[in-house]
């Protein structure tokens, strides 16, 4: 195909303002599509590169203008896709070859590592076919924005680890957990949802929850059963005490929180109960499109907050992501 022309972009910088850059047109290399963005999801791990002159943004979606020369897929101009945190790997190496391209002990290539002039916070982005996926035709441009960090980061867990019909507690009723709650249950789960405050019990139970627990000032929780199960997705780790005590023997603890806070747990529960705290963060393209058409399937869509993609709208959705105040995802219409 011709040069495509020059896209604008949306970078941090040192002082942390948005900056508005150009991204030179060219030629499409190799596997490359171009895809011109619709929606852009704003994430948490955004909000950790606003001082670095990168662009941002993750959860991008849009449709495809252009393909290089070595694109092996049979992709077609206009088709609408989406992709990830994970750009690429050298496909070659054990984790590539197992689809575990964030693995990948070559060349791995991840949001905020490498490529940081390509990013979703754009009008366009050019990107390896390898982990484009196709976006179901149910789910909408703008709800299909979080799946790709969001959802995938609540979903394979649940994909990998949990059966219907265990009980599956959740953590946190934010950016994350709404998304838990409702892909749990759709699972045939039973969901029990965790909140500081009673304030979000009736939105909890209307996205599945079939229990509630406020938790502020609680000394130990009073539930029908035990849990399977506990995702956990607030900014901050637990009282682990009191979640150890309420789970089953041989259950399964997915802290999904990103911090740089040591993980301390007591021991004695961890041992007795024979307990597994499973890290997370990664996904395969088989893993995404099971995430992508059970979505589709059973209707889980995020709830979202839109802001236009332009510096003021960038800036206005993360102060009400960094004030605590998004409800409960943020994107960006192009």
């Amino acid at each position: 195909m011709a040069p495509f022309q020059s896209f604008t972009t949306l970078h941090g910088s040192p002082d942390g303002s948005i900056t508005e850059g150009i991204y030179a047109g060219r030629e499409l290399k190799g596997n490359e599509l171009l895809i011109r963005i619709t929606y852009s999801g704003v994430c948490g791990t955004d909000l950790h590169n606003l001082h670095r002159d990168m662009v941002l943004g993750h959860e991008g979606v849009g449709t495809i203008e252009g393909s290089g020369d070595g694109v092996k897929g049979n992709w077609k101009i206009g088709e609408r896709v989406g992709f990830g945190y994970v750009k690429d790997g050298c496909g070659i190496c054990e984790w590539c070859l197992k689809g575990s391209h964030f693995h990948c002990i070559n060349n791995p290539r991840i949001y905020a590592v490498n490529d940081l002039d390509q990013g979703s916070f754009a009008t366009y982005s050019v990107w390896p076919e390898t982990l484009i996926h196709r976006i179901p035709s149910q789910i909408s441009d703008a709800d299909a924005a979080p799946l790709f960090c969001a959802g995938q980061t609540v979903f394979i867990p649940i994909l990998k680890y949990v059966k219907p019909g265990q009980r599956v507690g959740v953590v946190g009723i934010g950016g994350l957990g709404h998304l838990a709650i409702q892909f749990a249950r759709k699972w045939g789960c039973e969901v029990v949802a965790f909140s500081s405050t009673d304030k979000k019990r009736e939105e909890a139970l209307s996205l599945g929850a079939s229990e509630f627990v406020a938790t502020k000032l609680v000394e130990d929780f009073k539930l029908k059963g035990g849990l399977d199960h506990l995702f956990v997705t607030t900014s901050q780790h637990p009282d682990w005490k009191l979640y150890m005590e309420i789970m089953n023997p041989f259950g399964k603890i997915f802290p999904l929180t990103v911090t740089t806070e040591d993980l301390v747990i007591p021991f004695f529960p961890f041992l007795l109960k024979e307990l597994s705290f499973v890290g997370h963060c990664s996904s395969t393209p088989e893993s995404v499109a099971k995430l992508l058409e059970f979505a589709a399937e059973h209707g889980v869509k995020p709830i979202l907050e839109e802001f236009p993609m332009t510096k003021e709208g960038v800036n206005t959705a993360i102060k009400k992501l960094e004030e605590g105040g998004m409800r409960y995802r943020a994107v960006l219409k192009a």
